[in-house]
C-alpha cells in the first residue's frame, strides 16, 4: 500500500466539474458567520458533486480571503447564489420540487440515521452558529433532522455537520461505488 500522489487521484478540472452530472442536492447557508465554515461547506459541496450553494442573510460571499483559506477553490467549481432572505428562496425551492431538509435539534426531530431521503431533490438548510435555523424556515422544512450526539455539547461544527449529514445521504442514495 502506498499513499496516491495528487495527480494519481484522477481530479476532476474545473472545467469537467461545471459540465459533470450534479447530485441533486443543494445547501442552504443561512445567517453563516464564520467564514472559514462558509469556505468549508464549498469544499465539501466539490467533493460530492452537490448541484449548488445558496449563501443568506449575513453568510459571506466569494471572493474572501477567509472563505478562500478553507475552500482552496471550491468556489470557482461550485454553483452558488446569494439571496439576502432565505424565505422566498425555500419557498421557490419547494415549488421546483426540492424536499426541505433542515439540521436542527428540534422536538421530534428525526435521527439523522432513521431518515430515509426518498425524493431525488434536496435542500439542505443550515443555519447560524449560535441560534441556529430560524423558526420560520423550520415550520416551512418537510422534515427536521438532527445528528444524535453523547457528550455535554450537543453541538458540531457547522462544517462537521454538513459533512456527517452529506455523507450520509450519499450513502443512503447509493450514490458511493464500492
Amino acid at each position: 500500500m502506498k499513499k496516491l500522489k495528487n495527480e494519481e487521484l484522477n481530479r476532476l478540472s474545473v472545467d469537467e466539474f461545471r459540465r459533470a452530472e450534479k447530485i441533486p442536492l443543494v445547501l442552504i447557508l443561512d445567517d453563516i458567520r464564520s467564514l472559514n465554515n462558509v469556505g468549508s461547506a464549498f469544499r465539501t459541496a466539490d467533493a460530492f458533486l452537490l448541484e449548488k450553494i445558496f449563501l443568506c442573510g449575513i453568510t459571506g460571499q466569494p471572493p474572501h480571503r477567509e472563505i478562500n483559506k478553507t475552500a482552496l477553490g471550491a468556489t470557482e467549481s461550485v454553483s452558488w447564489e446569494y439571496h439576502e432572505n432565505a424565505m422566498p428562496l425555500v419557498k421557490n425551492l419547494k415549488e421546483n420540487g426540492y424536499w426541505i431538509v433542515t439540521v436542527e435539534q428540534v422536538e421530534q426531530g428525526t435521527p439523522l440515521q432513521k431518515f430515509l431521503p426518498g425524493h431525488l431533490k434536496l435542500a439542505l438548510i443550515f443555519g447560524n452558529e449560535i441560534n441556529g435555523v430560524k423558526e420560520e424556515l423550520i415550520r416551512l422544512s418537510d422534515t427536521i433532522i438532527e445528528i444524535p450526539q453523547f457528550g455535554t455539547k450537543h453541538s458540531l461544527n457547522i462544517s462537521v455537520s454538513i459533512g456527517i449529514v452529506i455523507w450520509d445521504l450519499i450513502c443512503k442514495l447509493k450514490l458511493v461505488k464500492g
